[in-house]
C-alpha cells in the first residue's frame, strides 16, 4: 500500500492518504491538515480518490473536509468502505467524541482517530474511552501500525505494553494517588502520561467517583 501522512502545526492533527497500488485507487483519512503532500501523492502515485474516511466530526480532522469531497466528487464515509484493492473495517471507538470510528485497512492499518496514542489516549468519560481501547483496538493484531488523528505512529503491541493508561487498565499498574482538583472540585490522579502535545494526560476520579481522562492543564495539583 501507498500511505502519505500530512500533519497541520497548530493543532499537531493528522491527514492522510492510503492507495492500493500506483496507478490504482485511494482513500483520505481526515482532512485537518495541509493538503498539499496528500495531493501530490495523488500525483505522482497516478491514484484515483474515491473515498474521505471520517474518524470523528471534530473541527481539527475535518477542516478541508468539503473542499476535499468536492474536489474529487467523493463521500465521506463512517463505516465500512470496499475498494480496489483497499478493504476497511469501521471500528465505533466512542468516548473522545461519540462520533468516533478507527478503520483498519487491509489488516496491516488502523487509523485511531483520536481514541489511542502513543503513550495516551483521548479525552472523555473513562468507562466508555476504556471500552473502546481495550475491549476494541486492544483485541487487534499487536503487529498492526497505529496511526492516530494526532502527531507519531505506533503499535498495537507498543501501547499494549507501554501506554500508561493501558497497563493501568490491565491491571500492571497501581493509582498514582495524587490529590488535585479539576474545575474546583477534589479528585485524585490514577494514571498520567505524556500527550501527543506535550502538556500530558491523566486519568482522575473525581470526588462524586466518576473517572474521566482530561488533559493536564485543566488539573491542579495539591
Amino acid at each position: 500500500m501507498i500511505v502519505e501522512r500530512s500533519m497541520d502545526s497548530r493543532w499537531l492533527s493528522n491527514a492522510y492518504v492510503v492507495g492500493d497500488e500506483p496507478g490504482g485507487v485511494a482513500v483520505f483519512v481526515d482532512s485537518g491538515a495541509p493538503l498539499e503532500p496528500l495531493l501530490e501523492t495523488i500525483v505522482r502515485e497516478r491514484l484515483t480518490p474515491t473515498h474521505l474516511l471520517r474518524t470523528h466530526g471534530h473541527s481539527d480532522h475535518v477542516q478541508h473536509e468539503e473542499e476535499l469531497a468536492a474536489r474529487f466528487g467523493i463521500p465521506v464515509a463512517t463505516g465500512a468502505v470496499e475498494t480496489g484493492g483497499l478493504r476497511i473495517e469501521a471500528i465505533e471507538t466512542p468516548g473522545h467524541s461519540d462520533d468516533g470510528v478507527a478503520f483498519v485497512v487491509n489488516g496491516e492499518l488502523c487509523f485511531s482517530g483520536d481514541t489511542l496514542f502513543r503513550d495516551a489516549v483521548g479525552g472523555g468519560p473513562a468507562d466508555v474511552v476504556r471500552a473502546s481501547v481495550m475491549e476494541r483496538l486492544m483485541t487487534l493484531d499487536h503487529a498492526l501500525r497505529v496511526l492516530p488523528g494526532h502527531t507519531v505512529e505506533t503499535t498495537i503491541g507498543r501501547e499494549w505494553e507501554r501506554n500508561p493508561f493501558v497497563r493501568f487498565w490491565r491491571g500492571l499498574e497501581p493509582e498514582v494517588g495524587t490529590p488535585c482538583s479539576v474545575g474546583g472540585a477534589d479528585a485524585v490522579i490514577l494514571v498520567e502520561s505524556p500527550d501527543y502535545d506535550g502538556k500530558g494526560k491523566y486519568l482522575v476520579r473525581l470526588d462524586g467517583g466518576e473517572e474521566r481522562v482530561i488533559g493536564a492543564s485543566r488539573v491542579e495539583l495539591r
